[in-house]
């Protein structure tokens, strides 16, 4: 199957409501190309590196999600085109994304990442980390970011129980949130969890923004 008949498919299956982000972390700008000429708008890179390679040889209308790890040093590079940062871990990038975004008089939307599946994981908050950082208040200083939400990345598993239970957790850290910290904010809206082998249990869990890559361009080389 073409990129396009992939991507007709998956946007058969997805409610309107949903955003469909197509990953195209290791894909050549031909196949990101091909997928735009479909109509596909939302691309998701997981590397600094190869998105700042990237982005100036496409159109301008893309947006852009950071999805992958993202460090404070990288920050400043991608600042000014970024349309969405789903990997927001800790109070450090929180003040470094505010600071770097002020230089450009720009408010970044942003997701807190947060560690859900039961296996180990490098990233994400935990949650009573970022309660503890919501609690202190500091973070309201940060003017320029707009947070939208969270985003989360279940087991890497078969086991659909399990994966549905992580989503589970996400979509009720979201709600937990959303009433004690952002009663007032219609931005914060999204739940960003789902990816090629597991977006339908995360559509079904509540998820807005599904990040699928090797269902829409094949498998990596």
């Amino acid at each position: 199957m073409s990129i396009r008949q992939n991507l007709e498919k998956i946007r058969q299956e997805i409610p309107d409501n949903v955003t469909l982000v197509a990953v195209s972390k290791t894909m050549p700008v031909s196949a990101i190309r091909e997928a735009y000429d479909t109509g596909q708008r939302h691309f998701g890179e997981n590397r600094v590196q190869e998105l700042i390679l990237k982005q100036p040889q496409l159109p301008d209308d893309i947006l852009w999600h950071m999805i992958g790890h993202l460090q404070t040093n990288k920050v400043k590079y991608i600042i000014s085109f970024v349309h969405l940062i789903h990997s927001v871990d800790s109070w450090k990038l929180m003040q470094v994304i505010d600071r770097e975004a002020g230089k450009l008089h720009k408010i970044q939307d942003c997701l807190f990442e947060m560690h859900i599946a039961e296996e180990e994981s490098k990233f994400g908050f935990a949650y009573e980390e970022l309660l503890d950082i919501l609690r202190e208040e500091e973070w309201k200083n940060l003017q320029n970011i707009r947070w939208r939400g969270v985003m989360g990345m279940a087991t890497f598993t078969d086991d659909i129980p399990r994966v549905k239970r992580e989503f589970g957790k996400l979509k009720e850290i979201f709600h937990t949130l959303s009433r004690d910290f952002f009663m007032q904010e219609d931005n914060f809206s999204e739940i960003s969890m789902g990816m090629s082998g597991d977006y339908q249990a995360a559509i079904a869990e509540g998820s807005t923004i599904v990040r699928i890559g090797t269902k829409i361009f094949g498998t990596r080389h």
